[in-house]
């Protein structure tokens, strides 16, 4: 069901209206007239309209009095007068007043005088506002020919008519013809009037007002920014001009699915228009339809239904009401009675809509292709389908022709017709209508997010994620059609993973190509993490919760701006190595496969009806989580199984994990339920090949599939696995020029030991943060909160250091007191990096003696559920020296550091890995985190993803100190004989159970990431 963008307001630019002639002898009353006039003019200019038609009123008045009823100096008045009444919506009194100024000026002036151009522009500008395009256009053309003559091409007075027509071009749909003079329009202001004048914020707002009716958004959304800022500066946070800004970015970010953002400006726009303008005045009305739209999105139907009554009662009673206006909100009420199954009451609002906006606008409108769409989706779910299909249809060539085959409103309407012809059994017909949107679909996210922060562009793949599942929904429906199969298989490599690999490649990109500036940027924003990190983990100390949240979404703020910057300053060498199309994704990924090999993507997905039964309720219900899963192999051929609903699977997962973790003696059991219900399906397809690439989601991403059991052995011993967030990781990945030859390794830090001093800067040296008192605030708390920690030592991970400098000599290690934040954030780029100490997944779990793992500790207290941080890669990382700062026996109590010892995933996220091979995270819980269905895990697999690691390897649950010693170094070795990084693991793996039979100990870690041998390491430079 369409609601429609809920008509953007536009800013006519008007011209100055002359005030008046000098006289030898002025008349008092003349003088008292220009002072009023001027007055009216200010208050115009500050958006305070009823003051100012007062002002004007008196003006007119005197001049009336003294120069009589016919001299332009009146009609200047009236001009005046005229344009606030339309100001205040008051159309039919602004059209008479404005008839006769310039019937005086016509008369006093001739036809082609500057001022009669303004009260042609004027009355111009009534027309559009009643939607009377046919009356307006060639008073606006007139205008600006008039203007020309007058004072040649380049004229502040000619840009502001060039700006006028096109806005009337945009109120028509006619796009094409309304950007060149949008251009124009905004070079001659720009030229005569600086680039921060207000006309010049009215002209950027109206620009990107085209975009984003064009789907344009990325272009939009800066050139919003641009013109509120200008418009703050110069007319204030009260000023209407300010409101109509706000009212349209917002509806940007609705257009993207962006809720949380557009909320806020509607009901900011709403308040400075009451204020502005009078709770009756149209654009009052208009906001109340947009916030209501922004509800019914929501299916928050109780909040928006009183704001279209009250919108709807006032666009009916405004004096020379816009037809189009009143459409909107019948259209938009229609919509939320369709959403709620109230059919009956929707209808004859739409149809009345309908009328309205044929009537006034013409039957190609985009309006009129909107409103065929909801009626078209009415039929359809009444089961009128040869009725829906003709209204898609014909909406489909409106938004064609007025935006073009690859606008986002013709991929909605393209999915809308597939899923009737999938009503009508007509497979056939629908796949191309699928493919087709599909393809836009990713077109526009190549678009649109190539200046995302990570956090917007994971909100942005949500929104188009209710596209993607319906891709899935129709691959459970038809398993056995390839053309499904392929369809749906490229959508999952394309999407599945991808703000992980976006956000990737703007790391790799902003430290292999940007220059200095791009880089300072990125320093600010790693010491904003880490400031961010040290304050979530801290807690609110002294501060009242409120005031602690307001800083934290403040730094999160600032944060997401740094990163936008940073992926717009990116994005131009990011999209020379962009992904390949749809159409070859699938036969790029295959070829990349081993021969031998197969790669499994399993998909965690919300399963809704493709064609539900005829008058049933149309509203986004909810649909059931269920588990797919799609083979991909080596020819390119594909097979898929449905693996049914999520809640068991995920119920096994977890019980399985929580069975290996506590070393449960009857940890087959749930070992065998697992497979049975997630792997034992895709056997049939597998055939007899053994080495997966495995992509899991959901749960299933949580959990060692070579511990499951078939009731006769484990996995381990009978398929290779290999891990991936998605296929298209297989994808030949560019080789860093200078590949690093290095290895670290961090181990046994001493947690008694004072943090150190900062090192010498190097290529990954964050800028220290400095806390304000506040910050020392709440250092203070996290410290007494930690000296109940036991921070225990852990020798087997300083047996483990050595082990592997026995066995890669060149290996720097550092351990005891030189294990600390600092050296880590500062090492050089590593070709192997291997840490061993504490980690921490903040979670309310039991922690075992003997484990790599950590207790409550910082803003946790004793309910860490209910308080840690909510960002994933804030409730993940690892313990560093100096956790307590005190020696053993000094009697002293602990002072904890967690500024100095505890780094989080998402600092971690800003190392630069380009060129490391391999990272090993000997620690507990390190491969746990926030499942987010369909982009992986977030937590510190994804941190060392994004910085650059080719492989990382971590762990499920709370590992143990002495086992996962011998564990590590078997691996070890198996690298250093060639193997593969994941095979060297398995391999590792079947050793140490020899020795220890229970998954506990040989199955806690998952390579995920490249299998391929380590390259030749040879000394440190």
């Amino acid at each position: 069901m369409r609601n429609v963008l809920g008509w953007m307001t536009v800013l006519v630019l008007c011209c100055a209206a002359a005030g008046g002639t000098v006289e030898e002898k002025p008349d008092a009353r003349l003088l008292e007239a220009r002072a009023a006039f001027d007055e009216a003019t200010k208050f115009k200019n500050a958006g305070s309209y009823s003051e100012a038609l007062a002002r004007a009123e008196h003006a007119l008045a005197l001049r009336q009095d003294v120069l009589g009823g016919t001299h332009p100096d009146v009609a200047s008045c009236l001009n005046l007068v005229g344009d606030l009444y339309r100001q205040r919506g008051d159309l039919v009194q602004a059209e008479s007043v404005l008839q006769r100024a310039l019937a005086i000026q016509e008369a006093a002036l001739g036809d082609n005088h500057p001022d009669v151009a303004r009260a042609v522009n004027s009355l111009a500008n009534v027309y559009r506002s009643q939607g009377l395009y046919d009356q307006a256009e060639p008073l606006y053309q007139r205008s600006l020919a008039i203007q020309e003559a007058a004072h040649g091409g380049n004229h502040p007075d000619v840009g502001k008519a060039l700006s006028n027509l096109a806005v009337l071009y945009v109120n028509q749909g006619l796009y094409g013809r309304a950007e060149p003079l949008y251009q124009r329009a905004l070079t001659i202001l720009e030229a005569n009037l600086g680039t921060h004048h207000p006309d010049v914020g009215r002209m950027l707002s109206n620009l990107a007002d085209l975009y984003t009716h064009q789907g344009q958004y990325g272009r939009a959304e800066p050139i919003y920014q641009r013109a509120l800022d200008i418009q703050e500066a110069n007319l204030g946070p009260h000023h209407p001009d300010f409101a109509h800004s706000l009212n349209n970015l917002a509806l940007l970010y609705r257009e993207q699915g962006l809720y949380d953002r557009a909320e806020p400006l509607f009901q900011r726009s709403l308040a400075i228009r009451e204020a502005a303008l009078g709770k009756s005045h149209p654009l009052v009305a208009q906001s109340l339809d947009n916030l209501a739209d922004l509800y019914t999105d929501q299916e928050l139907y109780g909040r928006a239904e009183p704001l279209y009554q009250r919108s709807l009662a006032i666009r009916e009673v405004a004096l020379g009401n816009n037809p189009r206006d009143v459409a909107h909100t019948l259209n938009s009420l229609a919509t939320l009675y369709a959403q709620q199954g109230l059919y009956g009451r929707a209808e004859p609002l739409f149809q009345r809509a309908l009328a309205l906006w044929e009537e006034a606008l013409g039957k190609n409108h985009p309006l009129v292709a909107s409103s065929l769409e909801n009626l078209a989706d009415l039929s359809w779910v009444q089961g009128l389908y040869g009725r829906a299909g003709l209204l898609y249809q014909r909406a489909l060539a409106i938004w064609e022709l007025a935006g073009g085959k690859n606008h986002p409103d013709v991929a909605r309407t393209l999915n809308s017709l597939a899923r009737l012809r999938l009503a009508q059994h007509r497979l056939a017909d629908a796949l191309p209508l699928y493919t087709h949107a599909f393809a836009i679909s990713e077109q526009r996210l190549r678009q649109e997010a190539l200046d995302f922060s990570e956090s917007r562009l994971s909100s942005f793949l949500q929104y188009l994620r209710a596209d993607e599942q319906v891709l899935y929904s129709l691959l459970r429906a038809h398993p056995e059609d390839a053309r499904v199969r392929r369809l749906a298989l490229s959508a999952v490599l394309l999407l599945k993973g991808r703000s992980v690999e976006e956000t990737a490649n703007i790391s790799r990109t902003l430290y292999r190509n940007l220059g200095a500036r791009d880089r300072d940027t990125f320093e600010r924003l790693r010491g904003l993490r880490t400031r961010l990190a040290t304050l979530s983990l801290a807690g609110p100390g002294a501060l009242a919760p409120a005031d602690y949240q307001q800083r934290l979404k403040t730094l999160a703020d600032e944060g997401d701006a740094l990163e936008a910057g940073l992926a717009k300053s990116s994005a131009p060498l990011r999209a020379l190595t962009a992904l390949p199309p749809p159409a070859e994704i699938i036969q790029r990924v295959a070829a990349s496969l081993p021969k031998d090999g197969a790669l499994v993507e399993l998909i965690a997905y919300t399963d809704s009806p493709l064609v539900p039964k005829p008058n049933t309720q149309l509203a986004k219900t909810p649909g059931r989580l269920r588990y797919l899963a799609l083979v991909l192999f080596p020819d390119a051929s594909t097979r898929a199984v449905d693996l049914g609903p999520a809640a068991p699977i995920d119920l096994a997962a977890t019980r399985m994990r929580a069975a290996l973790a506590r070393r449960d003696a009857q940890f087959q059991t749930s070992a065998q339920a697992l497979y049975r219900l997630a792997f034992q399906p895709l056997l049939p397809l597998l055939g007899n090949t053994r080495r997966l690439f495995l992509s899991p989601d959901g749960q299933l991403g949580l959990v060692p599939f070579a511990a499951l059991h078939d009731g006769r052995r484990f996995l381990l011993d009978s398929f290779d696995f290999t891990y991936l967030t998605s296929g298209k990781e297989l994808l030949p990945r560019p080789q860093e020029t200078v590949p690093s030859s290095s290895v670290f390794v961090l181990a046994d830090p001493d947690f008694n030991a004072s943090p150190r001093t900062p090192l010498p800067a190097s290529g990954n040296t964050p800028p220290r943060a400095s806390p304000s008192d506040a910050l020392e605030r709440f250092f203070s708390t996290a410290r007494a909160d930690l000296s109940a920690s036991n921070w225990v030592p852990l020798p087997g991970t300083r047996q483990e250091a050595e082990s592997i400098q026995r066995l890669l000599p060149q290996a720097q290690v550092f351990l005891g007191p030189e294990a600390t934040k600092e050296r880590l954030l500062h090492l050089p780029i590593p070709g192997i990096l291997h840490l061993a100490t504490h980690g921490f997944f903040l979670e309310d779990a039991p922690t075992p003696a003997g484990s790599r793992a950590v207790g409550h500790f910082g803003a946790l207290g004793d309910k860490p559920q209910a308080l840690s941080p909510p960002a994933p890669l804030l409730r993940s990382g690892l313990i560093l020296a100096g956790a307590r700062d005190t020696a053993p026996d000094s009697g002293k109590p602990s002072r904890p550091q967690p500024e100095a010892t505890l780094v989080t995933a998402l600092e971690l996220a800003g190392l630069n890995l380009w060129g490391t091979q391999l990272v090993v995270l000997s620690a507990c819980d390190t491969g746990r985190g926030e499942s987010k269905l369909g982009q992986g895990v977030s937590g510190m697999r994804r941190a060392f993803v994004v910085a650059g690691a080719e492989t990382v390897v971590m762990s499920l649950w709370k590992v143990n100190d002495e086992t996962t010693g011998v564990l590590m170094e078997a691996y070890y070795r198996n690298l250093l004989a060639g193997q593969g990084r994941t095979k060297a693991l398995r391999e590792a793996m079947r050793s140490m159970r020899l020795t220890r039979a229970h998954p506990h100990y040989w199955a806690p870690f998952i390579a995920v990431g490249s299998d391929a041998p380590l390259r030749a390491l040879g000394p440190i430079p």
